[in-house]
């Protein structure tokens, strides 16, 4: 078993320190952990210095919000001892990555490992060091082996990590097994995901999906503690001896749990389905009113909202994190012949996307499988925009969208150079380049969303009266009208429109 670290540095600066000052020590320390560590040149976040969002970006109250407010730690001026400065910082969760691959995919495996590392940056943790252990498949015991655990338990000592996170869901009795080793917390990736996605969720619906998906992941791995998950009924023997008076309502405490867990699952189902009426609701008048929609899907950070602000001005937050939106914004625009449609900002997908969570939001992502055409946004700086596209259209098949019309657009175009270009046009000949930061490439893009709208069913030519203006007000805004005159009868058009509206038409047909 081989064990590849993807940095081998292993904070060893303090050695210059020895028999320096105490404070200078601790300061020093302090600065070496103060910045997130990055694997390699390939990130999975984009680079600072280009994330800004524009003036198309709209107001972006949404940001100042979330960015308002941060902890003080340390307020206490005790000090119990010199070291105790270094904690007067804002305490992070300092963590340590770890993955299995097997042979022949090392690069997929350590692009996956630093896309963990920016789920983990976004989720408000400090990456102190990744590592991966090569082997056929993970050890059913502690994931990486017990010889490999117990290595790890002195980088985790060593770097004075607080939490291990694995790069693959983990089976209860593997996370418990490798905690006994590393004696620290130990997460994966599921959970990285769940608790991301539990910090930005908003809207009530929102909410609900998150919380039934924790809920459905925490089932399977609760954990008794002790007596006082064991209070099951029984005489002397049964109740340990303790005699009369001891005898329980006959069900331990932890299934006493696991059935209020499962009350709460299916309120909350009862509860995310009473939102859809509504939904469906909107979507039947849209379709009464021959209005198309188009929906944003795509990798997570690989710019859909900033596209939609471009698009729209919608104002939607924007931010160089993973998943940093989640609930469907849904905007109104105009083609440039006048026809109305609809865009919307769906949620982004990942790798190895909990399956909890592609049920729990399978209601917000109805509104890909519905839609008429497909903006698949994938990030064109991504070290493996590829992976990106397969993972897309693996979540978009589930729910039903494989055959909806689909535009690929690489996006980020400003931040790679004519090589990589031409790399991604073999990848995907018919692809669009944009950028959401420069404005390049979306007027392009518009044009051909507009062409890939479907017209409406029903193709007709009357001549409307004069005194029935409204009828040709809606063929402008329902309809796509081909050819108007005037006439003494009336106004004479030849027009695509829907149902509803051919039937109010088909009087004065001619």
């Amino acid at each position: 078993m081989n064990n590849t670290p993807i940095d081998d540095d292993r904070f060893d600066d303090n050695a210059e320190f020895e028999g320096s000052d105490p404070v200078e020590r601790v300061l020093a320390n302090a600065d070496a952990r103060s910045g997130v560590r990055v694997f390699g040149s390939a990130q999975a976040l984009q680079d600072e210095s280009t994330a800004g969002h524009g003036s198309s970006d709209g107001e972006q109250w949404d940001l100042e919000e979330r960015h308002a407010l941060r902890r003080v730690a340390g307020l206490s001026t005790e000090l119990e001892d010199v070291t105790e400065v270094e904690y007067r910082q804002l305490r992070l969760e300092n963590v340590v990555l770890v993955g299995v691959y097997p042979q022949g995919s090392a690069e997929e495996a350590e692009n996956s490992l630093r896309e963990l590392s920016a789920l983990a940056e976004t989720a408000g943790a400090i990456v102190l060091d990744g590592l991966l252990q090569r082997r056929p498949h993970p050890d059913p015991a502690t994931y990486i082996g017990r010889g490999k655990a117990q290595e790890l338990r002195d980088i985790v000592a060593a770097l004075g990590a607080d939490t291990v996170i694995a790069d693959s869901e983990l089976a209860p009795s593997q996370r418990r097994a490798l905690e006994d080793v590393v004696k620290v917390k130990v997460i994966d990736r599921t959970t990285v995901i769940l608790d991301i996605f539990s910090q930005h969720a908003k809207s009530r619906e929102g909410k609900a999906q998150v919380e039934l998906a924790q809920l459905e992941y925490l089932l399977p791995r609760l954990r008794g503690w002790g007596d006082s998950m064991s209070r099951q009924a029984g005489g002397q023997v049964g109740a340990g001896g303790v005699g009369m008076g001891s005898r329980g309502p006959g069900e331990t405490k932890i299934e006493l749990d696991r059935r209020r867990i499962r009350t709460k699952m299916a309120l909350l189902r009862k509860q995310i389905a009473d939102f859809k009426p509504a939904r469906e609701a909107k979507r039947a008048e849209r379709r009464r009113n021959t209005i198309p929609s188009v929906a944003i899907a795509g990798y997570t950070n690989a710019g859909k909202s900033s596209l939609l602000n471009k698009l729209t001005g919608a104002g939607v937050l924007v931010e160089n994190a993973l998943f940093a939106t989640l609930d469907a914004t849904t905007r109104r625009s105009e083609t440039a012949d006048g026809r109305v449609f609809t865009l919307t900002d769906t949620v982004g997908f990942v790798r190895n996307l909990p399956h909890q969570l592609v049920e729990a939001f399978r209601s917000t992502l109805e509104e890909v499988g519905d839609a008429d055409v497909i903006l698949h946004v994938v990030d064109a700086a991504h070290p493996d925009p590829a992976a990106q596209l397969q993972t897309v259209r693996d979540v978009m098949a589930d729910v039903g969208a494989r055959d909806a019309h689909e535009i690929v657009v690489f996006n980020k175009a400003d931040l790679v150079d004519d090589d990589t270009r031409l790399v991604l046009r073999g990848l995907q000949p018919q692809a669009f380049f944009v950028s959401s930061r420069t404005g390049e490439g979306i007027a392009e893009l518009r044009a051909a969303v507009e062409a890939a709208l479907p017209l409406p069913a029903v193709e007709i030519t009357a001549v409307v009266p004069y005194d029935r203006g409204d009828l040709v007000s809606a063929i402008h805004e329902t309809g796509f009208l081909l050819s108007s005159a005037h006439e003494e009868a009336g106004t004479r058009v030849h027009a695509h429109v829907g149902e509803r509206l051919a039937a109010e038409l088909r009087p004065y047909a001619v």
